[in-house]
């Protein structure tokens, strides 16, 4: 299970020190962190919304997160950002950017078939 960053210095440390990709509707920030858990911030700016639709993506990055919980590596903290463009998305497509820039981070275990 992972945890929230919600400090702002937790977050300035990510999006120094981490490395970060980009697609269509999110970014992501990884760094590694000393503990066992990874620990998860999300950042949903007024540029993309009022605040239901914010809260919205905000809820569906978090559920991402939470469901594909067991397939990420652990002992990191991750900072996703939305972009404008995750406005009206669903959670089939917010849920897959997410697996997406995990891939490209190389921070998804290998499935095994």
């Amino acid at each position: 299970m992972s945890e929230s960053l919600k400090k702002n210095y937790e977050f300035q440390n990510v999006y120094q020190h981490g490395k970060s990709y980009a697609n269509k509707y999110l970014v992501m920030y990884v760094w590694k962190n000393s503990l066992e858990k990874n620990r998860v911030g999300i950042s949903v700016s007024k540029k993309v919304g009022n605040s239901v639709i914010r809260h919205r993506i905000t809820r569906l990055i978090r559920e991402s997160m939470r469901l594909n919980d067991c397939m990420f590596n652990s002992g990191l903290d991750i900072v996703i950002i939305a972009r404008a463009g995750a406005k009206g998305r669903s959670y089939s497509e917010i849920s897959s950017a997410v697996m997406h820039l995990a891939g490209l981070h190389h921070i998804v275990k290998e499935m095994v078939e």
